[in-house]
């Protein structure tokens, strides 16, 4: 029997990263530590998995030593269609570095990657290895040019052709819409070469497009055998002596028109001293324990993904609209959030259990719209037993949000699309989504839930998912300063000090909704992460996701911890060791697949958006200017809410360009300037279906 190793990962990086003033090859790492002989296999197996994290970097002449000491960054890679892209660090503190297009080395949007920083000011460096693929299927048109066979993505972040040999071309013909597999990832010199897996049909209808974008991105449809062989063995628990009986609150559900998956519910009373809320989320843990099918399951897809009138769930059904789901007037299990404030909104006491509920009624946004603002007679009447409740409602999350806000919180209140679709799933109408007090009622109590949830599990040192949202990068805000200049904002302030400047200036103005897009986008994406570094755009020192586990993973986790927790005031060993070796992983799985969801629903928006276009052309509307670029303006429609782009080749009054410090598009000889907010009227010159692009020309 071979001895115990006495080297372990952990110890190897430290060593590297603390204890050498250089990169070291295997001998001096093994002299330096006194490895013996017997242990250089495992040497060798412990510094092939530090490079292939990413957490250290071998040299050409075989040295090791840590990629930060050696001026490169570790992260994800997003591509641009022209051919640049951005590597976005793994770690939170450190900024976006820009690659130019020869210096990709053949990287793909969502590749890990190792970039070298060659510009520390600019933060403008090159990529030096590629760790992990992100993405290895591909949908396209098959093209032939002379005896070459390519496949032309429809993505406008993959920016070059896949070749295909005539022997991996299967049934598919030129002109095909095809899925390919890629077998030989592209390198600074090589296009990337692959094989047609599946052939679609002509893209006739909107389904067939929601088709191509589910495959494109590899999202799964279909729950394996043993899971759904599972899920048939699951049945409605009975309550247990620890669960705690709270079917005598009056509890709702608040939720849209078409939802089937309710993750929570609420209950609230008023006391002397101020208000009692109890925020029940469903117990999804009590059937999905670590590791079983389903929990292997549910956190390979990490998210329920959402289509206009479908979605792809985290959970089968008869979990995520049943069992688990708060249905009114069933008995459910679930989480409890017990949360006591004073007058003025000040957390007093706390206290999370297991419970079971029996929610009154599933109420949804309209409703409770219609009764607390509209003052609807009829709605009042049905629901008279629930007025008092939906009052406390709205003063304390009045309170609560006025707390928020005057904390530093982003008040973002953005316009989403809503689409409508006929009988046969073709989109009717485009429209803003409503978003009423009723929806900023239960935005309020969620967010109190996992703050006050996340704050538990950093006071307990309990390791756990936190969300998290890192500062802006200083030198994005002070790129946007010509656009706030040129609507004659005041913007003397520096910093992230700027966002809640411009917020406050623009409140209630025409121009609020346009400058919250532009300041939206030099934002950094919120992610999770096992270190709390707070959330920027809640204002939050501690947050995290607790409040729906039928649809996010995250929370699932975090529902475990809290739960394991509760009796001790620790996790057990046994819990402690299993987070100790997957939290990570979690992690970073969770934002990426977190990521790829909302990628696919933006493209099947763009798709339909396109598709609701396509029989439009000739027609005029009016629009306003959202963005401007050398190439040209985005304008967003006023009749139906949809973009497009006008591009300054069908411009033809004048030669224009593009003014930066301005932030105008203004023509050479006429003088004529474009700036974002102006109004103008376009008539809709191409429908590209396959790009997914509306193309407007000048009236």
């Amino acid at each position: 029997m071979s001895p115990k190793s006495t080297i372990d990962k952990e110890s190897i990086f430290h060593f590297l990263k603390t204890k050498s003033s250089k990169p070291l090859n295997i001998k001096d790492i093994s002299r330096a530590l006194n490895i013996h002989r017997s242990e250089q296999r495992t040497l060798k197996r412990i510094l092939r998995s530090l490079t292939a994290s990413g957490e250290i970097f071998k040299t050409k002449s075989g040295r090791y030593g840590p990629a930060e000491e050696m001026n490169l960054v570790t992260g994800s890679f997003e591509a641009h269609r022209d051919g640049y892209g951005f590597v976005i660090p793994d770690k939170s503190e450190e900024r976006d570095i820009f690659i130019p297009p020869r210096k990709t080395m053949g990287a793909m949007s969502g590749d890990r990657v190792v970039a070298r920083v060659e510009r520390p000011l600019k933060r403008e460096g090159s990529i030096i290895k590629v760790l992990e693929r992100g993405k290895k299927k591909i949908i396209g048109e098959l093209c032939r040019e002379k005896n070459i066979y390519f496949v032309r993505p429809k993505g406008k972040n993959v920016p070059f052709y896949i070749l295909i040999a005539p022997g991996d071309m299967g049934k598919a013909k030129s002109g095909d819409t095809v899925s390919v597999e890629i077998t030989s990832f592209p390198t600074a010199s090589s296009p990337p070469e692959g094989r047609v897996l599946k052939v679609f049909p002509d893209v006739s209808e909107p389904s067939i497009e929601t088709e191509l974008i589910i495959e494109e991105y590899s999202l799964p449809r279909r729950f394996p055998p043993v899971v759904m062989s599972e899920v048939k063995g699951l049945v409605e628990g009975r309550k247990s002596r620890k669960r705690v009986d709270c079917r005598d609150l009056l509890t709702v559900t608040i939720d849209g028109e078409t939802a089937k998956d309710f993750d929570d519910a609420v209950s609230i009373r008023k006391t002397a001293s101020g208000y009692t809320l109890h925020v029940h989320i469903a117990d999804v843990s009590h059937y999905v324990p670590w590791d079983s099918a389903l929990d292997i399951e549910a956190r390979r897809r990490g998210t329920s993904v959402y289509f206009p009138g479908s979605v792809i769930p985290m959970l089968p059904e008869k979990l995520s609209n049943n069992l688990c789901s708060l249905v009114p007037r069933q008995d459910r299990f679930t989480f409890t959030a017990e949360m006591h404030f004073d007058r003025q909104g000040a957390i007093t006491d706390t206290s999370f259990y297991p419970s079971v509920i029996h929610s009154n009624e599933r109420m949804t946004y309209t409703s409770v719209k219609n009764i607390l603002v509209d003052n609807d007679r009829a709605e009042r009447e049905k629901y008279s037993h629930l007025i008092e409740s939906f009052e406390w409602m709205e003063e304390l999350s009045s309170i609560l949000r006025k707390i928020r806000i005057g904390r530093g919180s982003l008040d973002f209140d953005l316009p989403e699309p809503e689409i409508v679709l006929d009988l046969q799933g073709r989109p009717e109408a485009i429209i803003r989504a409503e978003r009423n007090l009723a929806h900023m009622l239960i935005e309020e109590f969620m967010i109190t839930a996992n703050e006050a949830v996340a704050r538990r599990l950093e006071e307990l040192d309990v390791p756990s998912l936190y969300r998290i949202h890192e500062k802006p990068d200083t030198a994005k805000i002070e790129e946007l300063k010509p656009i706030f200049h040129s609507f004659g904002l005041n913007v003397k302030k520096s910093g992230v000090d700027v966002f809640h400047s411009i917020l406050n200036q623009v409140k209630g103005t025409t121009e609020e909704s346009l400058l919250n897009i532009l300041l939206l986008r030099s934002l950094k994406q919120a992610k999770y992460s096992t270190e709390n570094i707070g959330h920027f755009g809640l204002a939050s020192q501690c947050y995290t996701h607790f409040t729906s586990p039928i649809r996010r993973y995250p929370d699932l986790v975090v529902h475990r911890a809290l739960k394991d927790s509760l009796d001790k005031g620790r996790l057990s060993e046994k819990m402690m060791k299993y987070l100790g070796k997957n939290l990570e992983e979690i992690a970073v799985h969770s934002s990426k697949t977190e990521r790829r969801a909302d990628e696919a629903e933006r493209e099947i928006v763009n798709a339909m958006r396109v598709w609701f276009m396509k029989d439009k052309v000739g027609d005029e509307y009016r629009g306003i200017v959202t963005n401007i670029t050398s190439h040209g303006l985005k304008i967003q429609l006023k009749d139906f809410f949809v973009e497009g782009f006008l591009h300054v080749s069908s411009m033809t009054d004048d030669y224009y360009r593009f003014d930066e410090k301005n932030y105008r598009l203004i023509g050479r000889r006429r003088k004529k300037s474009f700036a974002v907010g102006q109004e103008v009227t376009v008539r809709i010159e191409r429908v590209n279906v396959e790009e997914r692009d509306i193309l407007m020309g000048l009236v």
